[in-house]
């Protein structure tokens, strides 16, 4: 009985649903619902390949032919509602995948390094619509060393928040 528990224990994690669309809510001057398909009113950003490696820097998939937006984009879009650009260094912005992962990326990361610059809301992998994937909408951090820990799958949506 015991060895079925653990074997259960394995196998109990949720699994990512796949998302069409997803909601960026919070601290924004505007709610805003971005789908697949507004994809093509943004800057497109192409990566040729990206290794996914785990927590343990081991590599568990290679991804190819990647195209995207960036998140910083999206936010943008958005608009952050904060009375003062000095407050903009408290903003953490949290996005959530369809199994309730999440991961934070700073304000400061996103717009105030290179990084910024390689965080994407993927609209195309292996040369086919993200649409067409099993994934759909996913969100990576290509110059994560640990790529895996910040690549969400089946995004729901992203929350703007400010530290209290």
């Amino acid at each position: 009985m015991l060895l079925l528990c653990s074997i259960g224990c394995c196998f109990g994690q949720e699994k990512t649903s796949p998302t069409n669309s997803f909601m960026v809510t919070g601290k924004v001057k505007t709610a805003l619902r971005f789908s697949l398909e507004q994809a093509a009113a943004y800057k497109t950003v192409k990566l040729d390949s990206l290794v996914i490696y785990n927590h343990l820097m081991q590599k568990k998939r290679v991804l190819k032919d990647i195209k995207g937006i960036l998140l910083k984009d999206i936010i943008e879009k958005a608009g952050i509602d904060i009375a003062s650009p000095k407050l903009l260094s408290e903003i953490f912005i949290t996005c959530v995948a369809s199994d309730n992962y999440k991961v934070v990326f700073s304000w400061n990361e996103l717009f105030n390094t290179p990084l910024g610059k390689q965080v994407l809301i993927v609209t195309a992998l292996d040369g086919k619509p993200a649409a067409e994937g099993n994934d759909r909408i996913a969100v990576l951090s290509a110059m994560d060393e640990a790529t895996g820990r910040r690549f969400v799958k089946g995004l729901e949506k992203i929350i703007i928040e400010q530290v209290k």
